[in-house]
């Protein structure tokens, strides 16, 4: 379940650390009753920038393979093997 907090609770730097470390989710951060910003830890911001990226990394050889930019697997090899004598 995500965490929420009104923004005047930012004050409490100490605990707002403690309860971004002890959620692997972002903690939403409301002014006024309605979101404002959201704020993690960098381990969590580190995992969610990873999957991201694989995600992007996934969509990138999707859009190869549909336009055609692909190789046999076993020529490519082959070719590697050949040219640092493996």
């Amino acid at each position: 379940m995500p965490q929420i907090i009104p923004i005047k609770d930012l004050k409490n730097t100490s605990e707002i650390s403690d309860l971004c470390h002890s959620t692997s989710e972002p903690v939403y951060i409301t002014k006024n009753g309605y979101g404002d910003m959201v704020i993690m830890s960098m381990e969590t911001f580190e995992g969610v920038s990873a999957t991201l990226n694989m995600y992007q990394s996934l969509m990138n050889s999707e859009q190869q393979i549909k336009e055609g930019r692909v190789h046999d697997a076993r020529e490519s090899l082959k070719s590697v093997r050949e040219k640092y004598g493996l």
